[in-house]
């Protein structure tokens, strides 16, 4: 009776961890797979994050409208944004720091023009991913 219950146990806990893709498990080593954000359009592409990071430049080249001062030049300036991309997919806008506020206003106002995407995963589940965008506009 004791081997057939060791036996259950034992085949039990082998199909516990079949269930699981993004987990692995090898000797002391858990590895927890992390799938980065999914842009609309990325989704057949064969790595996402390559995509994800042409779609976003080609977000900010299209949708950024450079500010212009009291003489029609225009302005341009550095900004580092700070923003994550929270577990339904939506991009927040935690900060924009630069040194010139018109272009710090035209950058929040084309970040929040960003689409709604594919929210990164962990171990098969959302989860918030955080960046860093250093932008020279």
């Amino acid at each position: 009776m004791k081997k057939l219950m060791f036996c259950f146990f034992l085949l039990t806990g082998t199909f516990a961890f079949a269930q699981e893709d993004d987990v692995s498990i090898e000797g002391n080593t858990v590895t927890v797979k992390e799938k980065a954000p999914v842009w609309p359009g990325c989704e057949s592409s064969v790595n996402t994050k390559d995509c994800f990071d042409q779609k976003l430049m080609e977000h900010v080249k299209n949708n950024y409208k450079y500010p212009r001062n009291d003489k029609g030049e225009f302005i341009r300036g550095k900004v580092v944004v700070k923003m994550h991309i929270d577990e339904e997919g939506k991009p927040v806008v935690t900060s924009v720091k630069g040194d010139q506020k018109p272009v710090i206003a035209a950058v929040e106002t084309m970040l929040k023009k960003m689409p709604k995407m594919k929210p990164s995963t962990r171990g098969g589940k959302p989860t918030k991913i955080s960046y860093t965008l250093p932008l020279n506009l």
